[in-house]
């Protein structure tokens, strides 16, 4: 009997022959005209559900694996990978002309026990780490334009987040500060030097203490010519986070990481709600609105990405309990204010703002 992942990644190239590769929704359009990428995360697992692919395969024109890239995932043994939920999904975006980004090599969570268990010495913990990110970037090279090196490495103070890679044993030595993930970069760089190589995290939307640490490391970055491409700014985020003021010290935080020559990206966009009422999904559509005029408007970000697109399949609801509501199509496929409020932003091209 074939794999679920067989049986997926042959629904998906069936689809191609629905939407065709080069059908473009509303959105896309709108995106491409502002010289924006709009992408979105998906999940092989989905690619059987045919309103999902409909929508997927037309209206974004990028997609990110959810989870197939990350370490446990797709590398679930010391000795052994697994790349067919990855496959799959790099294979539908090549079927519906999409590009991919690739999440996440270096993470302190979805580690697999072979590596958090395994008692490694930091020589042995930093061979294992090279070989996963050189095994898995030449297994798409080609394929993966950019990468999300290392994800979500500093804590919400600026200091750096105590984890298996930094500090347990860590892949250096004690202190070492941002080096792991100056050797992530370098050694993703040496795997593919074609693909763009990216610093994601969440928190570090707004000038605040991590946004200011993760510009002093890609500062301290571009000056030593370590092979840092761009930062991935998550934007999970709630209605309390728009306030005219947060919306102007995200503007202000993108111009300086823009002024190192950096490209921008945002990478897991949702906007949670606390109710479906039509006064919340109004102000979450306004809240889109704002956060792509303030992409459009800055000639670095390149990206906008949301982590999903419909409400069915969102995680919100797993942790952040009370809330949910989060992405442009409902749990039933039908557009929200939301998708609307990202189209007419869209469309309205950065120039008239």
């Amino acid at each position: 009997m074939p794999s679920i992942v067989a049986i997926l990644l042959l629904v998906s190239l069936i689809s191609c022959h629905v939407s065709g590769p080069r059908t473009q929704g509303p959105l896309r359009k709108a995106a491409v005209a502002d010289h924006i990428t709009l992408g979105t995360a998906a999940s092989a697992q989905h690619l059987g559900d045919q309103n999902y692919t409909r929508i997927l395969g037309s209206e974004f024109a990028e997609l990110e694996p959810e989870n197939e890239m990350k370490f446990g995932r797709v590398h679930p043994q010391r000795d052994r990978y697994d790349f067919r939920g990855a496959d799959a999904l790099v294979s539908f975006a090549a079927a519906h002309g999409m590009a991919v980004r690739g999440h996440t090599l270096v993470w302190h969570q979805q580690v697999p026990q072979w590596v958090s268990a395994g008692n490694f010495s930091p020589a042995e913990l930093s061979a294992s780490l090279e070989d996963h990110i050189t095994t898995v970037i030449e297994h798409f090279a080609g394929r993966v334009y950019a990468w999300d090196v290392v994800n979500e490495a500093f804590n919400d103070d600026g200091t750096m987040r105590s984890t298996l890679w930094y500090d347990q044993p860590g892949i250096g030595y004690a202190g070492m500060g941002t080096r792991y993930i100056e050797q992530a970069l370098v050694w993703a760089h040496a795997a593919d030097p074609n693909a763009k190589l990216f610093y994601n995290d969440y928190g570090g939307e707004g000038m605040n203490r991590k946004s200011d640490a993760i510009y002093a490391m890609a500062r301290d970055f571009r000056q030593r010519g370590v092979p840092l491409d761009g930062i991935g700014f998550q934007a999970h985020v709630d209605l309390a986070y728009h306030t005219p003021e947060a919306m102007s010290s995200f503007a202000e935080n993108l111009q300086r990481f823009a002024s190192l020559g950096l490209e921008l990206h945002i990478t897991e966009l949702d906007i949670r709600l606390r109710d479906g009422s039509p006064d919340s999904l109004a102000a979450q559509a306004k809240f889109y609105a704002d956060i792509a005029k303030t992409c459009v408007q800055q000639p670095a970000c390149k990206v906008l990405q949301t982590w999903g697109f419909t409400d069915k399949y969102s995680w919100i609801p797993r942790y952040y309990p009370g809330m949910d509501w989060a992405l442009l199509w409902d749990a039933e496929y039908r557009k929200k204010p939301a998708y609307f409020g990202l189209l007419r932003a869209l469309r309205a091209h950065g120039k008239h703002f």
